[in-house]
């Protein structure tokens, strides 16, 4: 037992230190293209209402949590 959980954390430790090492390799320099940017802008008009509802929805939120007629003190 001893012996096959030393080489299981050996086998890991290599792992550990290899995969990095292999991802380097692995990767090779690209030439970076631009695209094409048509229409980008369609989602402006998003760019407030989505954190208006989040806000919303916190305070809804924390309206629901504080909703105990009980009184404080005993």
């Amino acid at each position: 037992m001893s012996f096959g959980r030393s080489a299981l954390l050996g086998l890991s430790a290599i792992s550990l230190v290899s995969s990095p090492v292999v991802a380097q390799a692995a990767t090779s320099p690209a030439l970076r293209v631009g695209s094409d940017v048509e229409d980008s802008e369609s989602v402006a008009g998003m760019g407030i209402l989505i954190p208006i509802i989040a806000v919303l929805a916190i305070v809804l939120i924390a309206v629901a949590v504080n909703d105990s007629d009980s009184p404080t003190s005993p």
